[in-house]
């Protein structure tokens, strides 16, 4: 993603076309936790189920923005939870996903998806670096779906999501921590679908391109630029990185991918990674 410093002389490519749910309200009656909330996917993940009817109960380590988000799906009319909790700790995970069964009474959904990434030759590393990220990215989603899990098979079945990247299909340079994180968790998802299976909890990966997060601007450098020199620089990394659509994902787009997902039609659906890549990885 550093490619986007520089192109500031490119026009902006055309929006995507607005990310529309059905309204169907699939998720009424139903609870949905979110670890990784309080921006990008997560954020959108969040108020994409609860205009989907889902009771929400959501963590991240940034209070302020976890409130806030709060605050907005209650202000629709909706129910959420924040908890703030980091997922390298055992113990607020634990605290989280309790908190939610106790406030809710359940735990039906769930979509792992906290995450960080560090971008640099794999010498570069230090120790405490790849720590960080194989800590956040592959043992906070261990952490989540151990405690998860228990009140699924209490409730006799549930669904799991997990956010991987499509850097386990198809990476870069700069990228083997990583891409070493995103791998592991296919690996992980694959196992688990197996162990619990004939229980009713089915567990998939979902699999993002590269899309315009807060995460994404941090990777290359450019969270102090102004805002619409990030989207010239932006459009002109999509055009030159996405074979197919020619541009970065939306939040909202990733957002809807998930609750397709985890939505109750897909029965059958599990063991599994699949990708919203936009064509990465087609050519």
């Amino acid at each position: 993603m550093g490619a986007v410093a520089g192109a500031g002389i490119m026009s902006a490519s055309s929006a995507p076309a607005p990310t529309v749910l059905d309204g169907n309200r699939r998720f009424a009656g139903k609870v949905v936790l979110i670890t990784g909330a309080t921006s990008g996917i997560g954020r959108a993940s969040a108020l994409a189920f609860a205009r989907e009817g889902a009771a929400l109960a959501f963590c991240g380590r940034r209070a302020e923005l976890g409130r806030g988000l709060e605050d907005e799906i209650r202000g629709t009319g909706g129910q959420a939870l924040f908890v703030r909790a980091d997922v390298r700790d055992e113990g607020q995970v634990r605290q989280f996903v309790n908190a939610a069964a106790d406030r809710f009474g359940r735990v039906d959904v769930a979509l792992n998806n906290a995450g960080i990434t560090i971008e640099k030759p794999l010498h570069e590393f230090t120790a405490a670096e790849f720590g960080d990220v194989l800590d956040t990215n592959v043992r906070g989603v261990f952490y989540a779906m151990k405690y998860q899990i228990p009140h699924m098979l209490t409730a006799g079945g549930g669904t799991i999501l997990v956010t991987s990247s499509t850097v386990a299909n198809t990476t870069s340079a700069k990228r083997s921590v990583y891409t070493a994180s995103k791998s592991a968790l296919v690996g992980l998802v694959r196992a688990a679908a197996l162990d619990y299976g004939d229980k009713g909890i089915r567990v998939t990966a979902i699999l993002p391109g590269t899309t315009d997060t807060a995460l994404v601007r941090g990777s290359a450098g450019l969270t102090s630029v102004p805002d619409a020199a990030w989207r010239v620089g932006a459009a002109q990394w999509g055009r030159s990185n996405v074979p197919g659509l020619r541009r970065m994902a939306t939040p909202e787009e990733i957002a809807a991918f998930a609750v397709s997902a985890a939505s109750p039609e897909l029965t059958y659906l599990t063991g599994t990674a699949l990708a919203a890549s936009g064509g990465t990885g087609a050519g």
